[in-house]
């Protein structure tokens, strides 16, 4: 007799009832971050900053904490200083303020005696980095312009491409004990998606090495997964099944933007490092 599945390994066919709400909410959400990210300063800086305010409030709730004013306070007050101080293109100094603020997080909660201090303290980094991170990119004029719409395009195409792959293909699961509807067909359906947007962004732009971007692509794809299951595994752990509602068919921010979190970073990095955009590559 063959033994049966284990039924945390295999994923079913699924539906694609939620599909519909997340087009509407894309069509509202999407015209206004691109027209931000387009245009640069100072649109891009407000939205990046509503969008850490209201990031530092799903944290807040997302770990625990929505029952202390004052502590959603000193996250909300406190997340978006560094972003400020970036705005007059000081990243340095919004690294190091970003530093001080979890450690002061730190020690407030510890000398209040706030249980799950350090989980609060860690909506610091986790919101305060991938900000940076965008508004560093978008800072290196046309080419930062070009590379931040080729991410978000990376991203979003990770995301279609895994929901679609992952709905239609099912099979095994990737990660059953965080994220128990995600697949590998999912994830290699992200992959796909994003090499040829990569493939797709050489083509259009006519510089770089297509082989380079479309591997370098199909890599972030895996990234956003990292950062995908990253927030999964926290709301797992808090026993939250969203981590807000801001977002009809998505939830709240964070679940919406849980693939830039890990992403954006990583860009900025390699951007930091080798001085230049990453489609112009040779």
């Amino acid at each position: 007799m063959r033994p049966l599945a284990d039924p945390l390994a295999i994923a079913p066919k699924s539906n694609y009832a939620e599909l519909p709400l997340r087009i509407i909410s894309a069509i509202v959400i999407a015209p206004p971050c691109i027209a931000a990210i387009w245009l640069g300063a100072p649109y891009i800086q407000m939205i990046v900053l509503a969008a850490v305010f209201l990031m530092a409030l799903e944290w807040a709730r997302l770990v625990g904490h929505d029952r202390n004013p004052w502590l959603i306070g000193v996250l909300t007050v406190g997340v978006p200083q560094p972003v400020i101080a970036s705005f007059f293109g000081s990243f340095d100094l919004a690294l190091v303020l970003s530093g001080l603020i979890f450690l002061a997080i730190m020690a407030m909660t510890k000398i209040a005696g706030v249980p799950r201090g350090i989980w609060l303290a860690a909506g610091v980094p986790a919101i305060v980095l991938p900000a940076l991170s965008l508004l560093f990119i978008r800072d290196h004029g046309e080419a930062g312009l070009v590379t931040a719409l080729w991410l978000l395009a990376v991203v979003v195409a990770t995301d279609v491409g895994a929901y679609f792959a992952g709905r239609t293909i099912g099979g095994p699961k990737l990660a059953p004990r965080i994220s128990p509807k995600k697949t590998w067909a999912g994830l290699i359906g992200g992959m796909v998606s994003a090499g040829l947007v990569g493939a797709g962004a050489i083509l259009l732009i006519g510089v770089g090495d297509i082989i380079l971007l479309v591997i370098f692509s199909a890599l972030l794809a895996v990234v956003a997964q990292i950062g995908d299951l990253s927030e999964s595994a926290v709301k797992r752990h808090f026993g939250v099944k969203d981590s807000g509602t801001i977002i009809p068919g998505h939830g709240g921010l964070f679940d919406r933007l849980d693939g830039f979190l890990t992403t954006l970073p990583t860009v900025a990095l390699v951007m930091a490092l080798t001085g230049t955009s990453i489609l112009q590559w040779q």
